[in-house]
């Protein structure tokens, strides 16, 4: 047990830490983001505390995206995924639910909206969850994502990266983000990593590359943090 208790307000992020948008040459921008600032209303104790139980409705335990069935093995570099959710403070966030979609090794989601030239891999659904342990751990194992065009008139590529939704002890705690593999050269001209102007943070959404005599040869691995609020706080992207 513990007498630590939230403080009433929690400080401003420091500039340049949240995306600055729209974002020149993507057009879903305007699609994502609210054209009016939010509007400020006192929180009711369900709208800050519920809904409870949301493994009932979102169930988890799909952390292996590589291995379809047995003998449905995905195309690709095997990954191993893993990192903690954190607070502010560095406490651990156990049972939150950790969401995690991408592309396949193609490049190419599988998604009914996706209508790239990019191959299907029929063996990869690219999506996953989650709960944080006690730890606040989570793991998930899958393949490195391939990079893909964005279908705009001055072309550019979206590296390999991969999609986070982090939903913490209510539904209005949800963090959405990304994060992207260490010394890709795309990640240099990718604009909607570079829409955080704080190299700071910006670099806190790319992961860590962990050493293979830490983690043997069956797969390349990646520790990834997520910290839900803050100074240090992970970005939105």
């Amino acid at each position: 047990m513990t007498d630590w208790q939230p403080p009433n307000r929690w400080p401003p992020l420091p500039e340049g830490v949240q995306p600055a948008v729209p974002i020149d040459g993507y057009p879903n921008t305007w699609t994502f983001t609210p054209a009016s600032p939010p509007y400020s209303r006192p929180l009711t104790r369900t709208e800050a505390t519920g809904p409870l139980e949301l493994w009932r409705k979102l169930p988890c335990g799909d952390n292996n995206l590589a291995v379809l069935a047995p003998g449905k093995i995905a195309l690709g570099q095997f990954i191993r995924i893993s990192g903690r959710i954190l607070g502010e403070d560095g406490r651990p966030v156990p049972g939150a639910i950790v969401e995690l979609w991408q592309a396949n090794t193609a490049g190419r989601y599988a998604h009914s909206h996706d209508d790239s030239k990019a191959p299907v891999d029929p063996h990869f659904l690219g999506h996953g969850r989650v709960f944080s342990d006690e730890t606040g751990g989570y793991t998930f194992f899958t393949i490195r994502p391939g990079a893909y065009p964005v279908p705009v008139k001055d072309t550019w590529w979206r590296p390999p990266h991969v999609h986070f939704s982090v939903v913490g002890p209510s539904s209005l705690s949800r963090l959405v983000t990304q994060m992207y593999f260490p010394g890709d050269p795309l990640n240099d001209w990718d604009r909607i990593l570079n829409s955080i102007h704080n190299p700071t943070a910006r670099m806190r959404l790319v992961a860590r590359q962990l050493h293979p005599a830490e983690v043997g040869d069956a797969f390349l691995a990646y520790q990834f943090d997520i910290v839900l609020r803050g100074a240090l706080a992970t970005p939105e992207a």
